[in-house]
């Protein structure tokens, strides 16, 4: 849950480019109805401690980061460009354009709420 909407929705809204709206009477709560978010294509539990691996290369969280409840990953057309939007916005990547052993190119961060949140390049879920 997020504790400031107003830089959840920078996140999610204006950098991510989500098609997020505030619900009525609720100004506070973003949503996105009526299928404008198209399709999962993969729903994952991810343990933490490969999480930490992947991010950092060891098997333990940084102290000076929030330890995440949960994570998520975007599939995006422009890595590159996504990347270099979340840095020239101020966001703290973790990793940024990272090949992971499995094929899939990612860049990480922590939202504004604490969720390892993930920018991709899946090849095996495209086309």
């Amino acid at each position: 849950m997020s504790q400031n909407t107003e830089s959840s929705a920078e996140f999610y809204v204006q950098t991510l480019g989500l098609p997020l709206k505030p619900m009525e009477g609720n100004c506070d709560y973003l949503l996105s109805e009526k299928d404008l978010l198209k399709g999962v294509k993969h729903f994952a539990v991810w343990p933490l401690s490969q999480a930490e691996n992947s991010c950092f290369g060891v098997g333990q969280w940084p102290t000076e980061h929030p330890i995440p409840q949960g994570w998520i990953e975007y599939e995006v057309e422009d890595l590159d460009s996504a990347t270099r939007i979340l840095s020239e916005k101020g966001y703290r990547l973790l990793v940024a354009n990272r090949i992971e052993p499995w094929g899939q190119t990612v860049t990480r961060l922590l939202s504004p709420e604490g969720l390892l949140t993930g920018l991709t390049i899946t090849p095996w879920l495209r086309g």
